[in-house]
């Protein structure tokens, strides 16, 4: 881990060594039908996770590892920024079945309540009022052509 100088909207980027692989030649050594795995381990070389210091999600959870170092929310809010890191610096994550579930988690406990939920025996369509009564009809347009004097393509 260390902290970047050239991040400026990213909380995290995840970056290659300085011989290893990038994303790409990864994903394509991945896909080669007779490659050798413990070349592929061997030459994947060290990831670098570089932490944007002065983004809100580094000093959220910079703030909660130090108020509640045994967290288990913190250690998991930092697993998946380190797994959204790998996704968005373009490498595979090794169990994506397994990010889904993390994500699933996350959104449980940052929508918990907000929305409200409907009481087990309670009628969904009860609840539902609706909005106005009246009725938007979508506008249709009609294609027209367009020409213009230097058309490259009409000759």
């Amino acid at each position: 881990v260390q902290v970047s100088k050239r991040l400026a909207s990213s909380p995290c980027v995840l970056v290659s060594g300085k011989f290893g692989w990038s994303a790409n030649m990864e994903r394509l050594m991945k896909a080669q039908t007779l490659g050798d795995t413990a070349s592929l381990e061997f030459m994947r070389g060290r990831r670098i996770l570089e932490i944007n210091p002065d983004h809100p999600i580094v000093k959220d959870l910079n703030a909660a590892c130090k108020n509640a170092p045994d967290s288990t929310d913190a250690k998991r809010a930092v697993d998946l920024l380190y797994e959204t890191a790998l996704i968005s610096s373009g490498f595979t994550p090794d169990s994506p079945a397994e990010l889904g579930n993390k994500i699933y988690e996350m959104m449980a406990m940052a929508l918990g309540g907000r929305w409200g939920r409907l009481d087990d025996g309670a009628d969904s369509s009860s609840d539902l009022t609706p909005v106005s009564d009246d009725t938007v009809e979508a506008e249709v347009v009609e294609a027209s052509e367009v020409r213009t004097e230097s058309d490259p393509w009409q000759d």
